[in-house]
């Protein structure tokens, strides 16, 4: 079984914002899996589902990002999941506006919802699908940043990122990470 989250915050104020492109790239994926991920349960949204013949669970934190953890970690627990089964899609500072990478492990990087995950679940081995955002402009604090929504012009970049996330995640549960890193990160 895959655990799939998509990292972001709740509510309409934070739908469209940066910060949201983990849940905006569930939403694609469940859209193309035709899956509702309503099903409220540990503090996070959920849909079942099968992806290339392998149960799936998609996720959506419920608890604002600084808090993903709590939610990632009861759901894990709950399908007796592990670490290894986890793939979390989320934006990324550190990559340019609408590029995508699949990568496993590593650090928070500053990211406080990463950060969350690996503290609750006590290990940062998990895959991670990253959409970039690309970084502020040097007046602006990233916090504003990664909470304001696209601007127009941005609008295709993002779209078409989000895609590829949601297309980066089915590439992993069909033919393993090391096969998706060989494709998704060379485009």
């Amino acid at each position: 079984m895959k655990i799939i989250v998509g990292l972001g915050n709740p509510g309409r104020k934070y739908e469209r914002t940066r910060h949201n492109a983990g849940f905006m790239a569930v939403n694609e994926l469940a859209d193309s899996l035709h899956v509702d991920v309503a099903q409220d349960k540990f503090h996070a949204l959920i849909g079942k589902t099968r992806i290339a013949a392998e149960a799936a669970i998609l996720v959506k934190p419920q608890t604002y990002m600084n808090d993903s953890g709590r939610a990632v970690a009861a759901v894990l627990k709950d399908a007796y999941g592990t670490v290894a089964e986890l793939i979390v899609v989320h934006d990324e500072l550190d990559l340019s506006l609408g590029t995508v990478r699949v990568k496993l492990g590593g650090g928070h990087g500053g990211h406080n919802g990463l950060r969350s995950l690996i503290e609750y679940l006590g290990s940062p081995d998990f895959i991670r699908v990253r959409i970039g955002i690309g970084r502020p402009a040097l007046n602006r604090d990233p916090a504003d940043y990664v909470l304001s929504p696209f601007l127009a012009e941005e609008h295709p970049a993002a779209s078409g990122a989000v895609a590829r996330a949601a297309e980066a995640v089915r590439l992993i549960v069909a033919e393993g990470v090391t096969r998706a890193m060989n494709i998704v990160n060379q485009q």
